[in-house]
């Protein structure tokens, strides 16, 4: 009875194998343009793949927190990449792809729950933190892959748009949770390291970290700041700003194709 429970905690969710099967499906029809107008399957395929990618985020804290100590993770059904499993959906999911459809942001959105008491050593509390981040890098070196290996020939337009705004949306994931703000995984990779005395200090506040940071994203001056970092780091992986920006633009189907990009695609 324990091993089959044991292989059924590890068992992939028919609900992530579901979202992955609407990303593969939706962006076959953006490759070859099965419907004739690529935004709405644009708008599916990323969602979808921004969805994929939270999960796969979530998966990889829990995994590394089950080799580190916390045997409970599989009980609590992380293992299965089942977003509705998460101890914050709402901010493991629905915020996270809210904030693409507004803003056109990776925003992370919140941790799984971890037995942190049963875990042993600093470096093991600090790479569970680091291992989310980790895997939006991840993601983003595989979206831009076409891009730095010049391997874009035959890639239809759309799709190379729509790669290059999932890739933005990976590499924002990865900054924004790497910020050392109380509530995101950046401070979770340091906070082994702190004293007892700030870590409590600290513990009020971490609840609103996340909200504190997207508000800064809305002051102009830190906006344009941070996303010149982020396209000078998806130029630097040969991601122009023109694909992601069209990717953003095919996106956002509801608001009509821009002239520019439908010119140059």
């Amino acid at each position: 009875m324990t091993s089959a429970t044991a292989r059924s905690d590890r068992r992939i969710s028919p609900v992530f194998l579901g979202i992955a099967a609407v990303t593969a499906v939706s962006g076959w029809a953006v490759w070859t343009d099965f419907a004739g107008q690529p935004g709405f399957a644009t708008f599916l395929f990323v969602t979808a793949a921004w969805v994929v990618s939270l999960c796969l985020h979530e998966y990889a804290h829990a995994r590394t927190a089950l080799h580190s100590g916390d045997i409970s993770i599989g009980a609590k059904g992380y293992l299965t990449l089942n977003p509705l499993k998460y101890t914050h959906a709402l901010l493991s999911v629905v915020l996270p792809v809210l904030f693409v459809i507004m803003g056109g942001i990776g925003l992370p959105g919140g941790a799984v729950f971890i037995e942190r008491g049963r875990i042993r050593g600093r470096w093991r509390h600090s790479l569970i933190s680091a291992a989310g981040p980790l895997t939006n890098v991840l993601f983003a070196l595989v979206c831009t892959a076409p891009f730095w290996l010049d391997g874009l020939d035959g890639v239809p337009v759309p799709f190379r748009h729509a790669l290059g705004f999932l890739a933005l949306l990976q590499v924002t994931a990865a900054i924004l949770n790497s910020v050392p703000v109380p509530g995101l995984d950046g401070y979770g990779v340091i906070e082994p390291w702190l004293s007892h005395p700030v870590r409590r200090a600290v513990e009020p506040i971490a609840p609103f970290g996340l909200i504190a940071v997207f508000g800064l994203l809305w002051v102009p001056e830190v906006n344009a700041a941070f996303f010149d970092a982020v396209d000078a780091l998806l130029r630097s992986l040969g991601v122009s700003d023109f694909d992601t920006y069209c990717g953003l633009d095919a996106y956002r189907f509801w608001q009509g194709a821009n002239p520019v990009c439908a010119v140059n695609g």
